[in-house]
């Protein structure tokens, strides 16, 4: 990066115009010399899977992101054709070997301190996951504040859809390096090892989580409701833990792909520079459901009765307002 030795700020101009002289430094020390915080950076790069067709993985989370003030560097796993839901899939899965070519480059060009946050997602492959903490690691080098969201997909409603090698890595290597987790109710109980069958089995589990360093704890979904209630926990170290009740939608066996993905991209940039929990998570679950809401409306029938994989897709450009202004209506209960 270009500096004005005068002035000091990061600024190509000086060197145009001829006024003051100028020198190279690294962009770390750049930084550094403009008076930036880690709270002026909004920089995610989110490593996880990408579909050409529909909206889960990078391309549900890059998105609402961006419309909220972040830069996104998208990392694919994956790149399928759509997502496995649907009848086939085609496409190739990334490798370590790759992952790691990809972020070297990153770091040959003096990218690392750009980034403030680490977004992960689906990853299919447990040597590639494992190359993951090699990345996070490089990267709090270059940015010690750096934000880790792990969102550790694994499956869901009692289905494993990885393969199960990658559990222990994420139980005894990835998740304890993670600042933030936004499991489902399936992945808490796969993490833990123990059911979660009631509220106090949540509050186990979430201490379970906190005991290995992690801050901020997300169930984003279970069946611990009332009857058509989703009930969404969060746990903070030392803090507050909230619940909030989110009424299903449309018909009872109608099932969306890409929710969890977009929800931990939407708490990540809520909860940037945020200290009231409450009202992160309050308006990422204010934006999902009208995302949801609206993909419902879009349905034959309201979505009762069969609806092909293609029709279910989320309508994420569409809900472009309800994601960068969240109306909340589900409002957080404190339970401590």
């Amino acid at each position: 990066v270009c500096v004005c030795v005068t002035c000091r700020p990061t600024s190509f101009i000086c060197s145009l115009i001829g006024g003051h002289s100028t020198r190279k430094v690294p962009r770390k020390e750049a930084a550094k010399m403009a008076g930036a915080t880690n709270a002026d950076i909004k920089r995610v790069l989110s490593i996880q899977s990408h579909v050409v067709h529909g909206y889960v993985g990078n391309k549900v989370a890059t998105y609402p992101l961006q419309l909220l003030g972040f830069d996104v560097d998208p990392l694919n796993s994956v790149q399928f054709s759509n997502h496995t839901g649907y009848k086939t899939f085609k496409g190739p899965v990334s490798n370590e070997k790759e992952l790691a070519t990809i972020f070297e480059g990153l770091e040959e060009n003096e990218l690392l301190p750009l980034y403030s946050h680490l977004l992960t997602g689906y990853i299919g492959n447990p040597l590639f996951l494992r190359q993951v903490g090699h990345i996070l690691k490089k990267l709090r080098q270059a940015n010690p504040g750096l934000v880790y969201v792990c969102d550790p997909v694994m499956g869901d409603n009692g289905q494993l859809y990885v393969p199960k090698e990658l559990l222990p890595v994420y139980r005894d290597e990835i998740i304890p390096l993670a600042d933030i987790i936004t499991p489902n109710q399936f992945e808490v109980e796969l993490l833990t090892e123990k059911e979660v069958r009631s509220e106090a089995a949540v509050w186990e589990a979430m201490e379970w989580f906190h005991q290995r360093g992690i801050k901020t704890v997300v169930i984003s979904s279970s069946d611990l409701g009332q009857p058509g209630v989703l009930r969404a926990f969060i746990s903070q170290q030392n803090g507050p833990r909230l619940a909030i009740d989110i009424p299903k939608q449309g018909g009872k066996d109608l099932v969306f792909t890409g929710t969890g993905d977009l929800f931990a991209s939407l708490f990540l940039a809520h909860s940037h520079g945020s200290k009231d929990i409450a009202n992160v998570f309050e308006k990422t679950i204010a934006s999902l459901q009208a995302v949801i809401k609206r993909t419902v409306a879009s349905l034959p029938n309201g979505g009762n009765g069969p609806v092909k994989a293609a029709e279910r897709e989320l309508k994420l450009v569409q809900s472009k307002t309800e994601i960068e202004q969240p109306q909340v209506l589900l409002k957080a209960q404190r339970l401590n």
